[in-house]
């Protein structure tokens, strides 16, 4: 090509970190949050609960007590910079596994183990009645958060929506449609990609050739950055950074969060048959916990009796919501029919006559 041809445009996205792998800051320039110790072992001691919660639930599915189930481990850090970085009033449209966001956001275990126990009541869940329900089909989440920023932006209320997409569900047409309407029209909306290296079975790197999955967003004309997910503090200044200004009216951004998952993509998967040893072993030697204990523990903030202390208490906590959630009752099965239609079509009717009549014994 001739030398005269001019550039249109250039980009760049920009990673953030403040703790590498051992727990070491690596910049001086905390962010306010960061600076109050006490607020930083409140998240870590969440952190924590939430991987006891989700060893217990492997545990009752396993068993035969839950159905197949989405683990959480090794995404701690972000789930939980997501959830304490928003506002009550704020909407969440999560896909499967964000349990630490929400359980800051006031879900209770119990819930989410009748989600995943086959009892729809789990999607009734306590927190913020404005949030989405959980999000099985992957993306369609992304485009009911655009739909809430829309609302937002029309009524003039100072609220952002999140929504969070995994690795592969960020090639969806769902995902891309809602960051351009997001772009076009300037809506409050986070889009959160986190980014755990493996779409079930395939790779980071056969889904897709391009660098980074936050530059996704540039097409859409949105901020993007690309973020270290088991850096509980850069996550939490990026999710704190894009909200304010969401919230401010500059628009929507996307933030790529960085982690691996350190289990199974669902109990229903066997991570063994497609993922090397090696790797899965180097990404232990970075999982957020490890990581967020090292560096309160260089703080004097944090000890080995007050971790022996939070795993005796989480444990306790967490047994009491699997009781709650074990002794709950389950509803008749004519229930099915009753929480989808306004008025029942007269076919469901009869069927569900049907299904009255052969559930009592005879």
């Amino acid at each position: 090509m001739e030398n005269s041809v001019s550039i249109a445009a250039t980009f760049e996205i920009e990673y953030l970190q403040y703790l590498d792998a051992t727990g070491k800051l690596v910049r001086d320039d905390l962010p306010a949050f960061a600076r109050d110790t006490r607020q930083l072992v409140k998240l870590y001691q969440e952190m924590v609960m939430a991987r006891v919660f989700d060893a217990k639930a492997i545990a009752l599915q396993r068993t035969g007590k839950l159905g197949t189930y989405a683990p959480c481990l090794g995404h701690e850090a972000t789930y939980m910079a997501i959830g304490s970085a928003m506002q009550e009033d704020d909407s969440f449209a999560c896909s499967y596994r964000e349990y630490g966001a929400q359980f800051h956001r006031g879900v209770k275990p119990r819930e989410l183990l009748m989600y995943w126990g086959g009892d729809e009541r789990g999607n009734d869940f306590s927190g913020p009645a404005h949030d989405f329900a959980w999000c099985v089909p992957i993306g369609t989440q992304c485009l009911h958060a655009a739909g809430s920023a829309l609302a937002f932006k029309i009524r003039k209320e100072p609220r952002v929506a999140v929504c969070t997409i995994g690795d592969g569900g960020s090639s969806k047409a769902d995902f891309n449609s809602a960051l351009n309407v997001a772009g076009a029209m300037t809506l409050p909306l986070v889009a959160v990609i986190v980014n755990n290296q493996w779409a079930i079975s395939v790779p980071r790197s056969s889904q897709t050739g391009a660098k980074t999955l936050a530059q996704k967003g540039i097409a859409a004309g949105l901020e993007c950055i690309q973020v270290d997910g088991n850096d509980l503090i850069a996550m939490r200044a990026a999710m704190d950074h894009a909200l304010k200004r969401a919230r401010n009216g500059h628009g929507a951004m996307v933030i790529e969060a960085v982690t691996y998952r350190l289990s199974d993509h669902t109990t229903a998967d066997d991570a063994r048959r497609y993922r090397p040893e090696a790797e899965v072993k180097a990404a232990w030697d970075r999982e957020p916990l490890r990581r967020m204990k090292a560096y309160l523990m260089s703080l004097n903030a944090w000890n080995e009796d007050d971790e022996a202390e939070l795993k005796e208490r989480c444990v306790k906590y967490v047994d009491g919501e699997v009781n709650a959630y074990l002794e709950t009752r389950a509803q008749p099965v004519e229930a099915m029919f009753d929480y989808t239609y306004a008025e029942l079509p007269e076919d469901l009717k009869t069927q569900r006559s049907e299904a009255v009549y052969w559930d009592k014994p005879h």
